[in-house]
């Protein structure tokens, strides 16, 4: 039998996700039956025509209307013989209180209450929702409603990254597959719906998938505010040609390649230093003032710098048994490939250790250690090799992601390690399979 014959899918919420989803899986071939509460949108849809712009969506409408898409009357009828159900209602923010999940939350009793304890039906969250929903206000709904997830009902967060304007080309052709699993059952199921996508997809936990959903549009956010407050520092300035500042930083070769090199600072750790980034930030934050622009995208950057570092040392506090336990510091070069120990990470780490009481520190760096001690004069005991300092260590603390760390993977669970570069494999972790 063709898989696609025995997948039943369900769409709840024919916005432009819900329409979006509901089309592209009609389009691959699955029989699709879509539900929305409001009965004017569905009366439109019903004659083929969209409620909101969206190139390539009216035609496949008409393609699919009737055919591999029902419409439905009621939420009930939508949900006969449904395996997969994919909710997609609006989730709008309200000041002062996030998300409104009360829509969401309601759709959720409603397939509980219209739902067979014998059928395990998956339902499928692409709602946006904050990171935790699914674990802590979703499953204890079902619950409540005397279904077990993993036993009779599936749970999954599957969240889409679609462009206003490209909407169906972003859902035919993804970058990625994310499915947030709560069952195996229903993760599973999801790789085999998105099996004729050929594109990497990977089975993360819940909150992974959640929390990617929101840092996506957070970044894309932030990449704004920030060429929106240099084009504002530059017009205080004067005489900048801000379109050619702008065309010029994207010639930067970071930009381009598969993978771009721009992808190694969208990556956290316990800060950036070296000589460049601290003095230049610092210096056009300065600048900005002086012409009477409050800075507050560059504030911010200095001001989580700091923050970071100072997250990393209370994660070592935490993990000490003691304060006289040995600490090992590894790397103080301010980034792999380098012996530049200025405003590296590890010069704050460790004048805020040292503040804590915490006198019994050793450190190993395959480059920086003799600059490190001219340009410092802390009481550090030097390694000569990443196994003399691991084996001399009660807790190791990797500062500078160097390659050669790579190997603590495998003794993750022998000796305590606080992975600042969150460079160790987490082999629980599920990864893009291609």
């Amino acid at each position: 039998m063709n898989i696609k014959d025995s997948i039943d899918i369900t769409v709840i919420g024919l916005g432009f996700v819900g329409l979006t989803a509901a089309l592209g899986f009609a389009e691959k071939g699955y029989s699709v039956k879509a539900y929305d509460s409001d009965i004017y949108k569905t009366r439109e849809l019903s004659k083929g025509e969209l409620p909101f712009h969206e190139p390539g969506l009216s035609t496949m409408l008409n393609k699919h209307l009737n055919e591999n898409l029902v419409l439905c009357d009621s939420l009930e009828e939508s949900l006969s013989d449904a395996k997969l159900i994919f909710i997609c209602v609006g989730t709008p923010y309200l000041e002062g209180a996030g998300l409104d999940l009360s829509m969401l939350l309601n759709v959720v009793k409603d397939i509980c209450r219209f739902s067979s304890k014998d059928a395990y039906p998956s339902i499928i969250v692409k709602s946006t929702i904050p990171p935790g929903t699914m674990r802590t206000k979703i499953k204890p709904v079902v619950e409540d409603c005397g279904l077990r997830v993993g036993q009779n009902i599936g749970l999954a967060y599957n969240p889409e990254f679609l462009r206003e304007g490209n909407a169906w080309d972003d859902f035919m052709h993804p970058d990625r597959i994310i499915i947030g699993e709560l069952d195996r059952v229903t993760s599973d199921s999801l790789v085999k719906l998105y099996e004729s996508f050929t594109v990497p997809y990977a089975q993360v936990s819940a909150e992974t998938a959640e929390m990617l959903k929101f840092s996506s549009n957070a970044l894309l956010a932030t990449m704004i505010s920030f060429a929106n407050e240099q084009a504002l520092i530059a017009e205080h300035i004067g005489q900048v040609n801000i379109p050619e500042l702008f065309r010029l930083l994207h010639m930067d070769k970071r930009w381009s390649g598969s993978p771009a090199g721009m992808i190694n600072y969208v990556y956290p750790g316990c800060g950036f230093g070296g000589y460049c980034l601290p003095k230049d930030t610092l210096a056009l934050k300065n600048a900005a003032n002086q012409h009477g622009v409050e800075a507050k995208v560059l504030n911010a950057v200095m001001e989580v710098n700091l923050d970071i570092s100072e997250h990393t040392v209370r994660k070592v506090i935490r993990s000490l048994k003691h304060r006289d336990e040995q600490i090992g510091i590894l790397g103080l070069a301010f980034k792999p490939g380098s012996d530049d120990v200025r405003y590296s990470p590890a010069v704050g780490i460790i004048e805020a250790l040292l503040d804590e009481g915490c006198t019994n520190l050793s450190a190993y760096d395959p480059m920086a250690m003799r600059n490190f001690e001219e340009h410092y004069g802390y009481p550090l005991k030097m390694a000569n090799s990443l196994d003399e300092i691991v084996a001399g260590s009660d807790i190791c603390v990797i500062v500078t992601a160097w390659p050669e760390f790579q190997v603590l993977t495998d003794h993750a669970s022998d000796i305590r390690i606080i992975d600042a570069r969150y460079m160790l494999e987490n082999k629980e972790a599920s990864v893009l399979v291609n």
